[in-house]
């Protein structure tokens, strides 16, 4: 059977956590000064390998910094029209978690604010994973 792609498939191939700093950022800082706002405004080591980004006054422009085992990476796009709709934050909050797909639907033009994730079904489970098949009596399996 063919697996079909989806929104939680490429959430949970996400190995590094993506950070969002919510203020405005000057964007003619370089390496050093991104890093020392993630240190400062997020409180986040820059040399954990997690991708920080960060958006322009206008909201046209973002730099994302990563660093990749010996040294700083630096993306960064400019629109020629619009910009980037980032997902609302809670007052006062300096920076927000983001999902792979969540950075990818900003990236290609989606209006994270006019997006809300709906319940789903999922299942508890208290410690561990269990077998599927049988229900209340699943089997447990060791973590």
């Amino acid at each position: 059977m063919m697996g079909l792609p989806s929104l939680h498939a490429l959430d949970r191939g996400q190995v590094s956590r993506i950070w969002l700093a919510t203020e405005k950022t000057d964007m003619r800082c370089g390496f050093d000064r991104l890093a020392e706002r993630v240190k400062t405004v997020m409180g986040e080591d820059p040399r954990s390998g997690h991708l920080f980004v960060f958006r322009s006054r206008r909201g046209d422009r973002l730099k994302i910094l990563l660093w990749d085992g010996d040294g700083f990476v630096l993306w960064y796009k400019r629109l020629e029209e619009g910009v980037f709709k980032l997902p609302r934050t809670e007052e006062g909050q300096r920076s927000v978690e983001l999902r792979a797909s969540e950075l990818a639907m900003v990236l290609d033009g989606i209006d994270m604010t006019k997006l809300k994730r709906v319940p789903r079904y999922s299942r508890a489970v208290e410690a561990g994973r269990t077998k599927k098949g049988n229900g209340k009596n699943e089997e447990r399996i060791a973590v």
